[in-house]
């Protein structure tokens, strides 16, 4: 789900007729499934990217983290434009932006061209997910043709991230990584030249308010210097001035975004969904998990090629069990989450969570996949699935209807920047705790120590959970 507002959202006579709703469907996962594969080839070819561009380990995390930041920064902004400006135009916007910038980072020189190059590619992203799920929901009236739609929709979600994997190993091996950004050129392409064949145009009915431009920027740049922070105090000190100023002017701009959320007439972070527990825990513990989940993906990824010697594509096939198991896990706890409430669902998964992580962090520097990796993304990917899908319903549970689609970005957002987060701090402790000697033995002790912290990250998501996900006297049950 992502931020849009499917209550404001009318079933106008316009748009695709019946016929053609199906083929749009099509094109709107077909979006949906190259931006998932976008962020996920990526992991693959980071060992290769890096050493070819001559990228220091510390910068080369804001590959990763540049488009999570303005994806997860920018979403709710997305949505809101989509529903002011008409979500086929914001759609193809979107669309054109996000090939350019796979262009640009597949043609890129240097670190830093590349690393820009993804910032936009997530601003391309907040804008065509939200909008790609509001058309989806214009498209299909309520009843059994939306529920196909929809479980469309998160079907190719969870494809995309396992095979997100397996190309982005089979591309950088037979190709080399120019190619993760490369194969998103045609796929692009064939979206931005059929939108306008499949899809009608739509805005959101009634006034609208203000587009929350402010409030989007100033949240996602005092992200950005915390993030910036966090890369420079491996290298400077937790003390030192490179440190410490960027998190002050984080400090500083978060109450910014704070007043100008405040005396917004239509803020990003509505308050009357803010005092909700459920959805604050649910949040918080996506946060956690997103943190967790980035951040152990791109440490499997180093361990199994660095220290194992495992090629791209090969390890890319051992590491796509996680995902495949993710998505697994997702269908099965909607069941589970359906008879027993979202609380126990969430209690259980964290439990696993941190135990694959713990698993992981044993692993040695002589190890196999088999004996010492295998097990630990076992354990992990199915209650990552699970876990992320009842803390979903945790978020929405007792959201009134038209603020839905709010409540629902926020949960994209939270997974976002909590994957952002989550690469830069573990990008930060391997590189404290690796070893003084080079090579593999060195690269592990502090892989180790990356798998220890996503472990840590898994405790904050527990001890959020059970301050904010409390029982009540009835079990909160999805109807």
């Amino acid at each position: 789900m992502t931020g849009v507002r499917p209550a404001s959202v009318p079933a106008p006579p316009a748009g695709p007729v019946p016929r053609r709703r199906w083929a749009a469907l099509v094109l709107l996962c077909t979006a949906n499934f190259v931006v998932l594969l976008d962020s996920q080839s990526v992991i693959l070819a980071l060992p290769q990217l890096t050493d070819e561009l001559g990228m220091a380990p510390l910068d080369a995390q804001w590959v990763l983290t540049a488009k999570l930041l303005t994806f997860g920064g920018l979403l709710l902004l997305g949505g809101r434009a989509a529903d002011r400006l008409g979500r086929r135009r914001v759609f193809m916007a979107g669309t054109a932006l996000f090939l350019l910038s796979s262009a640009v980072s597949g043609l890129a020189w240097t670190g830093g061209v590349v690393i820009a190059a993804r910032a936009v590619g997530g601003v391309a992203a907040a804008l065509m997910v939200p909008t790609a799920l509001s058309i989806l929901l214009n498209t299909f009236p309520e009843g059994r043709d939306r529920n196909t739609a929809l479980a469309g929709w998160a079907g190719i979600g969870g494809i995309g991230a396992t095979v997100g994997l397996l190309l982005g190993g089979l591309f950088t091996e037979l190709a080399g990584w120019q190619w993760v950004f490369f194969i998103n050129v045609p796929v692009a392409l064939v979206v931005l030249l059929l939108t306008p064949v499949l899809v009608g145009e739509s805005r959101a009915a009634g006034r609208q308010g203000p587009y929350g431009v402010p409030g989007a920027l100033t949240s996602t740049a005092a992200l950005v210097l915390v993030i910036l922070a966090v890369s420079r105090a491996a290298g400077s000190g937790w003390t030192s001035g490179q440190t410490l100023l960027p998190l002050a002017a984080a400090v500083l701009l978060a109450g910014v975004f704070a007043a100008v959320e405040r005396r917004s007439a239509a803020p990003l972070l509505p308050p009357d969904l803010l005092r909700r527990s459920t959805l604050a825990g649910g949040n918080l513990v996506t946060l956690c998990m997103g943190m967790a989940a980035f951040s152990l993906s791109v440490s499997v990824a180093v361990y199994g090629q660095a220290v194992l010697g495992h090629g791209p594509m090969e390890f890319g096939a051992l590491q796509s069990v996680m995902s495949f198991l993710a998505f697994v896990g997702a269908y099965a706890g909607q069941r589970v989450v359906t008879r027993t409430g979202f609380r126990p669902v969430v209690g259980v998964c964290l439990v696993l969570l941190c135990a694959g992580c713990l698993l992981l962090a044993r692993v040695p520097a002589d190890g196999s996949y088999l004996r010492d990796v295998l097990w630990g993304l076992v354990v992990f990917g199915p209650a990552l699935g699970a876990g992320t899908a009842a803390a979903s319903v945790a978020a929405v549970s007792g959201v009134p209807e038209r603020s839905s689609g709010v409540a629902s970005g926020l949960i994209v957002a939270a997974l976002q920047i909590g994957g952002a987060l989550g690469v830069a701090v573990v990008t930060t402790v391997t590189a404290t705790f690796s070893g003084p000697e080079p090579g593999p033995a060195g690269l592990t002790a502090g892989l180790q120590a990356a798998f220890t912290a996503c472990a840590v990250f898994v405790a904050l998501g527990m001890a959020a959970a059970a301050l904010t996900l409390r029982s009540r006297s009835k079990p909160d049950r999805v109807r």
